[in-house]
């Protein structure tokens, strides 16, 4: 049996978690608590290749924020 998310004729939608993490979600679907949806949608290469494109630093948020403080002390 395969997953929706294995699908390339279904509209998806681009989503972020608090931690500033990626991903995407079938239109369809209700957004999961915490996530958000950024207005971003279409096929899923077109998500994908979004997302490729936004996310460059694949560090969770909080882990950014504490070595960014490490570095200016």
């Amino acid at each position: 049996m395969s997953s929706v998310f294995d699908r390339d004729d279904i509209l998806f939608q681009v989503v972020v978690n608090h931690e500033d993490q990626y991903s995407i979600w079938p239109d369809y679907k209700a957004i999961p608590n915490g996530w958000r949806a950024v207005g971003k949608s279409g096929l899923k290469p077109e998500c994908l290749a979004y997302i490729e494109e936004v996310w460059t630093d694949m560090r969770p948020l909080s882990l950014r924020q504490k070595m960014d403080a490490v570095a200016t002390h």
